[in-house]
């Protein structure tokens, strides 16, 4: 009865016995990738640290960015995503954009999803070696559906569909957005594919600090006029000759981006966007914390800064590596080395 309920005689996936509920073998390590948008690329640099000191998830589960750089590492692809990231510059960012000013989102997000698979391939998520998972939110009932098999590209895609920014994506019978809206570092997935040791990442921990209450009394001294009438910009002069048929885009491009002190479209919504998943974040980890928990310190770059790669993928690199001590010491606490075992199977024999 003792030699069964110390495992002898059993052996795991790599031929090391194993010992009680503490076992020689490695524990089952999953990965959870929080969202942010261009911060994502955060991400590679986490992944490859990881591996660089012999961590290697065997679960990878990710929302909105998150499931994108995790679904690159679990169809075998970050070397390819890494360098499309790379390479990107702000002259060619707004050519994946399709912009449109009707529908259900800004951007289509027809263009940037040939992209990505093109990139990454056309892969099953079942058919991948490592378990994987993306989460997406129901949009008529809020649910919050996590994406276990089927195409991998459109999994992706409806992670990240910013709501008002992307359109909805349909998969099955059901209208999917930003996943962010429900699980922004999706660590219960993670622990419910069967994950021993959580590492979660998450993005957004530096971008707002503390909550806080700023009691105002009305406009500041020495302003004048209303707020709206600050806010209004100026007539723009007509256009002549061939700035008429370039005028469109530039003044689309302008309410979408933004300009001269004044928000645009696009960071009006994923400003907003961004406090609720801030809040969301901290109440999902207080209630379900990580084993360990990665926070890369990018708060200063922004949400459409996707040519910052390099930085983005260098701060992921730095952060991981600050937490890698605590990583390996909650691994070992679940995998013991053989000697460590060795001493527990004869203290628990007298």
């Amino acid at each position: 009865m003792l030699d069964n309920w110390m495992g002898r005689g059993q052996k795991g996936s790599d031929g090391h016995d194993k010992i009680g509920l503490g076992t020689v073998r490695r524990p089952v390590i999953g990965l959870a990738l929080g969202g942010g948008a261009a911060r994502g690329f955060a991400h590679i640099g986490i992944i490859r640290t990881l591996a660089a000191h012999g961590i290697f998830p065997d679960v990878v589960v990710g929302t909105s960015m998150g499931g994108v750089v995790g679904g690159a590492y679990a169809a075998g692809r970050l070397d390819g995503l890494e360098e499309w990231a790379r390479n990107l510059q702000p002259r060619n960012i707004f050519s994946y954009l399709d912009i449109r000013l009707n529908g259900s989102g800004l951007i289509g997000g027809a263009k940037l999803a040939a992209e990505i698979e093109t990139t990454l391939g056309r892969h099953q998520i079942e058919e991948l070696a490592l378990k994987f998972a993306t989460v997406a939110t129901e949009v008529r009932t809020g649910h919050e559906i996590w994406l276990t098999h089927g195409s991998m590209a459109d999994a992706m895609r409806a992670s990240y569909a910013l709501p008002g920014i992307f359109a909805p994506v349909m998969i099955g019978d059901r209208w999917l957005v930003d996943g962010a809206l429900v699980n922004p570092v999706p660590v219960s997935v993670a622990r419910a594919l069967g994950a021993e040791v959580v590492i979660a990442a998450n993005l957004s921990s530096d971008v707002f600090t503390h909550s806080t209450t700023i009691h105002s009394h009305g406009p500041s001294a020495g302003a004048s006029g209303s707020a709206a009438a600050d806010t209004e910009l100026e007539p723009e002069p007509p256009k002549r000759g061939l700035g008429k048929f370039f005028s469109a885009e530039r003044t689309m491009k302008r309410e979408f981006f933004g300009g001269g002190g004044r928000p645009g479209i696009s960071s009006v919504m994923v400003d907003a966007f961004n406090i609720m998943q801030d809040r969301i974040t901290r109440a999902r980890l207080a209630g379900d914390p990580p084993d360990l928990l990665i926070s890369p310190r990018i708060g200063h770059i922004g949400f459409f800064d996707f040519h910052r790669a390099n930085d983005l993928i260098a701060h992921g690199a730095r952060a991981a590596e600050r937490a890698i001590d605590s990583i390996q010491e909650a691994i070992g606490i679940l995998a013991p080395s053989a000697g460590e075992a060795h001493k527990l199977v004869e203290k628990v024999k007298e």
